[in-house]
């Protein structure tokens, strides 16, 4: 794979083309302009909605200046994230967080007007302005909000905070993503060099035990150097979901975190103990492990080497496109012609380069298309994020295409559903063509630690989030002590006795990026557990479960969660889902264990 050292470096056809939102920085600034005015003009409905035509004029002017701001806010976006270290892109994306604060401001009178009035008030405007039928729905949603907010002026107060409550996430950003610096490695030269996350994915999970400890130890080492820099600001984030759910008269920061999607507490806590219930499959695995690698003792960095020696297949890229092209044909016609104009439209940015940021993710801007960012490394991991972050960019384009702008956003609930069926899609497909026994072996491998990882290591998050936010309701203070103490707890509990603790493990909540989001990760959990459902049966040919399944992708945000799922045939109110799933990783654990 070629290491490139700069992003001049990289393939024009492997670089999203940031044109398709503003063609020049001009464009940009205009619209920045634009917003701003706007958002004055909307402060002057403070006041001074009196029928159903000034509200709908508001609404109207309201989704306008939405669809700017999300479009100013993604190219801010996506152009800092080219590099990190660019500090005029930067520029951008704090100019734009300023501008988002600044509107959130002049507009936060709003829900505290709406929740003042009387529902058949509202119902009345809506009779006299037929325009407003477009945002009925939405509008009597907002009810259900009405407990959870607060005052005109207690808002406005609120919204001009959002910058400072916003900035451990930001902090951590920057740290995570601009300003680490991992320990040194030794290349196969025999120099010493800086490790990079890019390597790191690869040696962790090299045959060779001592590069996996050196990549290891090296990885951690910034993490445990910074440890208390990170605690300050994972527990500010923390201290921040809590005080707001308390100022809005949740009962907890976790069903604060729930309610947006109307899912109740008991989803979230029986995925919990539900999976705590099967742990003995991961401790299982965990001996297998131990076993097939013929280890005295299993070590953390023993955890993600493959268990099947002489086989890391090299993927490039043209090969993991194609590759995913075939995995995919069981959802259809529609959804590969949107997979190849991904590629022929450029929406993909692809290799990793110096500064870029780490990991992938997909970003749907509605009027214009997905962004989907990448750090391939020709790697079967790197085809399995193609994939996984495809799924997200359909999902998102057929939303767009499907629904108006006020629901074509959907929830990252049904987010995780939507990239975890096109993951278990490739699995199945992969285990069925290859006839190589031992990529067969590797690739069984690939499914159960796949699943280990979108699974039970989400679980243990999600546990890890919810006992640190309940510390904080109850007034422990947290620190790094805390953290760790409470992460090496779970840590134990998932992955068994025969897993030898090494020291730098109880530091990994100090290398989440997810936890200054509360309550995501479960949705990884959940997400997986319907795909596994749903994919397995298209896959198997069930016309009527894909017919249900494509309907679901062009749903976005017209039906709760749970509801939308529900029409799929997955119903996570009830255990069923969750225990199908984790049946199915244990009959891939005891074939595995039977291959020779």
């Amino acid at each position: 794979m070629k290491i490139y050292q700069s992003r001049s470096e990289v393939p024009k056809e492997e670089k999203w083309d940031l044109t398709d939102l503003y063609i020049d920085f001009n464009k940009w600034e205009q619209d920045y302009q634009q917003i701003a005015e706007i958002g004055k003009k909307l402060k002057a409905y403070d006041g001074n909605i009196h029928d159903g035509f000034s509200l709908c004029r508001y609404l109207e002017m309201s989704e306008e200046l939405e669809f700017l701001l999300n479009k100013l806010f993604a190219y801010a976006m996506l152009l800092a994230d080219e590099d990190t270290r660019e500090t005029k892109a930067q520029s951008l994306l704090d100019r734009a967080r300023q501008l988002s604060v600044k509107v959130n401001a002049s507009t936060s009178f709003f829900m505290p007007f709406l929740l003042s009035l009387e529902e058949d008030t509202l119902k009345k405007y809506i009779r006299e302005e037929p325009s407003l039928q477009y945002f009925e729905k939405d509008l009597l949603e907002s009810f259900r909000y009405k407990p959870h907010v607060l005052s005109k002026d207690q808002e406005g107060i609120l919204s001009q905070l959002g910058e400072a409550l916003s900035a451990p996430n930001k902090t951590y950003g920057m740290i995570n993503n601009a300003d680490i610096r991992f320990g040194e490695v030794t290349n196969d030269n025999g120099e010493k060099v800086e490790l990079t996350r890019g390597m790191y994915s690869k040696l962790i999970e090299d045959e060779n035990r001592k590069k996996r400890k050196e990549a290891y130890k090296a990885y951690y080492q910034p993490y445990v150097q910074l440890k208390n820099s990170i605690a300050s600001t994972l527990s500010a984030a923390i201290k921040n979901n809590v005080t707001l759910a308390r100022l809005r008269n949740y009962p907890s920061a976790l069903e604060k975190g729930l309610f947006g999607d109307r899912v109740p507490k008991k989803v979230y806590v029986n995925l919990i103990q539900t999976t705590k219930n099967h742990l003995e499959l991961l401790h299982r695995y965990t001996e297998i492990r131990k076993e097939k690698l013929g280890l005295n003792e299993l070590r953390a960095y023993d955890m993600s080497v493959p268990l099947v020696k002489g086989v890391k297949p090299v993927i490039t890229y043209n090969e993991a496109y194609a590759t995913m092209l075939k995995a995919l044909a069981p959802l259809g016609e529609e959804y590969l012609n949107i997979l190849k104009e991904f590629r022929n439209g450029r929406f993909l940015d692809v290799r990793e380069t110096p500064g870029k940021r780490s990991g992938a993710y997909n970003l749907g801007v509605y009027g214009v298309h997905p962004f989907i960012l990448l750090n391939h490394h020709d790697d079967l991991d790197s085809l399995f994020t193609l994939v996984h972050e495809c799924g997200h960019g359909v999902h998102s384009t057929l939303s767009s295409k499907h629904q108006p702008q006020i629901y074509a956003g959907y929830s990252i609930f049904v987010a995780e559903v939507a990239s975890t069926v096109n993951e278990v899609l490739l699995i199945l497909y992969l285990l069925k063509t290859e006839t190589n026994p031992s990529i067969r072996k590797h690739l069984l491998n690939h499914f159960i630690d796949q699943f280990k990882g979108t699974f039970f290591t989400q679980v243990m998050f999600a546990e890890f989030e919810m006992i640190t936010h309940e510390m904080v309701e109850q007034g422990v203070p947290l620190n790094v002590e805390v953290f760790n103490q409470v992460y090496e707890r779970l840590f134990r509990e998932y992955n068994g006795n025969e897993l030898v603790f090494e020291d730098e493990v109880k530091y990994g909540w100090s290398r989440i990026p997810h936890f200054y989001r509360p309550f995501y990760v479960y949705k990884y959990a959940t997400g997986y557990a319907s795909a596994i459902y749903i994919a397995t049966k298209i896959f198997e040919g069930d016309q009527q479960t894909l017919n249900a399944y494509i309907k679901f992708l062009k749903s976005g945000s017209s039906d709760y969660p749970l509801e939308l799922l529900k029409n799929t045939g997955v119903d996570l109110t009830a255990r069923e889902p969750l225990d199908n799933a984790l049946t199915k990783f244990g009959e891939l654990i005891e074939e595995f264990a039977q291959l020779p």
